[in-house]
């Protein structure tokens, strides 16, 4: 199972930047790569409730799922 982080999609449809977010948050910048990027473990409700609220937005518009077999597929064709 893959959890997909959209978090780029929904910063751009607000129009906000990694600083601004970052800083509505609380959060450094090299965190918030971190979990754009979705090399995070794991991730707080605090702060996912944080960026819900700045982005005005559900957690579902951020986080997503993936079957292990369409990340894969992705992955192979390089997508």
């Amino acid at each position: 199972m893959a959890i997909v982080v959209n978090l780029d999609v929904m910063m751009a449809k607000r129009r906000m930047s990694s600083g601004e977010l970052a800083l509505a948050i609380g959060l450094s910048q090299a965190n918030l790569s971190i979990l754009k990027t979705g090399k995070a473990r794991a991730i707080r409700f605090s702060t996912l409730e944080a960026i819900c609220k700045a982005l005005e937005c559900q957690p579902g518009d951020i986080l997503g799922f993936e079957q292990e077999t369409e990340v894969m597929e992705e992955k192979k064709h390089g997508q």
